[in-house]
């Protein structure tokens, strides 16, 4: 479903990514983690084009992507969510939803859908977005993001300064997503939300995948996570 090869990429003169290479396919969840730094974000951003690959290949159902412009890559299948939400704040939530539907041309059928997993965002409809509660934006986020239908969904530390019962929320949407064939990435630095979700794991550091792992058998003990994700 979705393939990196070789991929180098960094900001500028400074290289983050060094051959970083790893797949996800369809009904499966990927975790990446590791330490601050170690290139998570920047594998996410390098496959929405948001920071350039100097080397190379990144494909999506074979197709490569890694030259498309940024608001192209979208059209591919790929839903994004980044760290912060990256909302569009001073927009109602349905406004949110609409620009997500407009980006594949998706229709009251795909809004419908997604508001039934959402269903307190058909409450909010009209609510100005930046005035929702952290859980209710990050809702908002991957509702907006699913809009696309994608085929591919990126997740950027989903659970990040949520209350409980809005990281089991978002949980119960990712593992229930596996279900319809859609292929997840997910970033996240909490081991038990990771080991919850995860099919694999993908450990990275210094810009490369040092050791992937299923984590059928993992526990928060696992010599890995001290290894790699560890202070």
């Amino acid at each position: 479903m979705l393939r990196l090869e070789g991929i180098e990429a960094g900001y500028g003169a400074v290289q983050v990514l060094r051959g970083l290479s790893f797949a996800v396919e369809p009904g499966e969840v990927l975790c990446l983690m590791g330490r601050n730094g170690v290139g998570k974000t920047t594998a996410l951003r390098a496959i929405m084009g948001q920071v350039p690959v100097s080397a190379g290949a990144i494909l999506v159902d074979g197709v490569a992507v890694q030259d498309l412009a940024a608001h192209d890559v979208p059209k591919e299948g790929i839903g994004y969510v980044p760290q912060g939400r990256r909302l569009f704040g001073d927009l109602t939530v349905a406004e949110n939803i609409e620009i997500g539907l407009m980006t594949r041309g998706r229709d009251a059928r795909v809004r419908e859908k997604v508001l039934t997993i959402f269903p307190r965002l058909r409450e909010r409809l009209g609510q100005i977005s930046r005035t929702l509660s952290g859980g209710e934006q990050q809702m908002l986020a991957i509702a907006r993001a699913l809009c696309l239908e994608p085929k591919v969904l990126l997740l950027d530390e989903p659970t990040e300064g949520l209350q409980p019962s809005m990281i089991a929320l978002i949980r119960d949407t990712v593992v229930a997503l596996k279900e319809t064939g859609v292929a997840t990435i997910l970033v996240e630095q909490r081991v038990d939300a990771a080991l919850s979700v995860a099919d694999r794991i993908a450990f990275i550091s210094g810009g490369q995948v040092a050791e992937t792992v299923d984590t059928g058998g993992m526990t928060e003990q696992s010599p890995q996570f001290a290894a790699y994700v560890g202070v």
